[in-house]
């Protein structure tokens, strides 16, 4: 009888022994799967805080213009390509974009800058670099004011140089990508490290020049355009012309498009250019044109 009562009492403890371990391990299986489902956490959260502060990183980026000046901008690319097939139409709304070559000057830009001011619209700026060098600090100031009043920045080449930039008239992609990166370089340093610019203007104009094929697909390739014009005042064209031949001309050439990029400078020596821009802007405000800038 002892016998067996002590065999029951073993048998209960070897039961009892088992079923504490299989507790134990229950209990470590379930801290393991809390454990796992931590880490799975954390690191979840790590990723999310990781794309959060990359979204911000990009939100810091500037195309063209600034953040507040987005509205008035409009996709270079789509008017470029309209602009290849000789098409300014527009579902019949009118827009056109005020366009300024060669600059910034110390003389003529303020003065244009003055009058978009005071006829509150906004215009896009082409700019050269030795032009940016030649004006020095108060250069870079302009830009900035440019910037800062919602127009449109953009590149028009470090030396306007026609021969290096398309010897014997045929275009050498290295020197004209090497030429541009000086000014995107310079515009960098004043605008800061988040600006760029897809938008170009190629001295003398795309249409001018051989060999073009090759910057199209250079273009195509980075996700930027080539801007031409469709209308012009004709400042840097034939004999001197004054304020009112300026913008008579202007006018003329802008007349039956829906569709208006308006080709001007404000480089050294343009002041009539300056002063005739108070009747060109009334001509398209007059004619319903909403006034866009190139981004």
């Amino acid at each position: 009888m002892n016998r067996k009562k002590l065999a029951i009492v073993i048998i209960a403890l070897l039961i009892s022994i088992i079923g504490v371990n299989k507790i134990f391990s229950f209990v470590e299986h379930q801290r393991e799967i809390k454990l796992e489902e931590k880490r799975i956490q954390e690191e979840k959260r790590i990723e999310e805080e990781k794309k959060r502060k990359e979204e911000e990183e990009k939100k810091k980026y500037m195309v063209g213009v600034n953040h507040e000046a987005k509205k008035y901008s409009y996709d270079a690319k789509i008017i470029s390509d309209k602009f290849n097939k000789y098409d300014y139409s527009n579902n019949g709304e009118r827009i056109v974009f005020l366009t300024f070559d060669d600059g910034t000057s110390t003389t003529v830009t303020p003065q244009v800058l003055r009058v978009l001011k005071e006829e509150d619209v906004k215009a896009t700026f082409f700019l050269t670099g030795e032009n940016i060098e030649r004006g020095q600090e108060k250069a870079k100031e302009l830009i900035k004011e440019e910037f800062k009043n919602g127009h449109a920045i953009a590149n028009h080449s470090y030396s306007h140089d026609y021969k290096i930039l398309y010897p014997g008239r045929t275009l050498n992609l290295e020197s004209f990508n090497s030429d541009f990166k000086k000014t995107d370089d310079m515009l960098k340093d004043i605008l800061g490290k988040y600006f760029s610019t897809r938008v170009i203007r190629c001295p003398g104009g795309h249409m001018s020049w051989k060999g073009m094929d090759k910057l199209d697909t250079y273009l195509e390739k980075n996700n930027m355009a080539s801007m031409d014009w469709n209308a012009l005042s004709a400042d840097a064209e034939g004999k001197r012309k004054n304020a009112q031949e300026l913008a008579e001309y202007a006018i003329k050439t802008s007349q039956g498009k829906e569709i208006v990029v308006l080709l001007m400078h404000d480089t050294y020596g343009k002041e009539e250019t300056a002063k005739s821009l108070p009747q060109i802007i009334k001509y398209f405000k007059d004619n319903g044109y909403a006034f866009k800038t190139l981004v």
